[in-house]
């Protein structure tokens, strides 16, 4: 591409990533292409006002499938966006900027707060973050690595770990 001077980072379909100056360590987050902004699953948001700014306070689960080690966060808002679900339902959704790290990078990326208790992925990571250098690669998983497989197992809300 003319004009762009970052990286082809490739990446998998799904990922494992680092939300660390909110004080998430590990979150599995499905790479959506089909998704123009990233999606971070939070629950009790509420927004309110700090000097005068608006920001958001939420709670942040990042293991699947558990509410276990909730982490409260609280930012400033960056914007407010219209997403349309693939099921046609659009909602109206506060936007937080956050540092990712994500395949052996640190991105700044948008990311709209919404309940995804009943999506498999706590994290959706969309094209917007992914045009700061990523190609992903369909057929790849976890190009950027695996945590620990005690923080594996965390994310499986149970202790034993299945394979892929």
């Amino acid at each position: 591409m003319i004009g762009h001077h970052h990286s082809s980072t490739l990446t998998g379909w799904r990922e494992w990533v680092s939300l660390s100056d909110i004080g998430v360590p590990w979150v599995k987050a499905k790479i959506d292409t089909g998704a123009q902004t990233s999606a971070l699953h939070a629950t009790e948001i509420s927004e309110f006002e700090r000097d005068g700014a608006p920001w958001v306070r939420f709670v942040a689960h990042p293991w699947q499938l558990s509410d276990e080690d909730p982490v409260a966060v609280e930012l400033p808002v960056h914007d407010r966006r219209i997403v349309r679900s693939s099921s046609g339902h659009a909602q109206e959704r506060p936007v937080v900027l956050v540092a990712v790290d994500f395949v052996g990078r640190r991105i700044s990326a948008e990311f709209t707060l919404t309940d995804r208790d009943g999506m498999q992925f706590r994290m959706l990571i969309g094209r917007e973050a992914l045009r700061q250098g990523y190609v992903v690669d369909s057929a790849a998983s976890f190009l950027g690595g695996k945590p620990p497989k005690h923080v594996r197992r965390r994310n499986r809300a149970r202790g034993v770990e299945t394979p892929n």
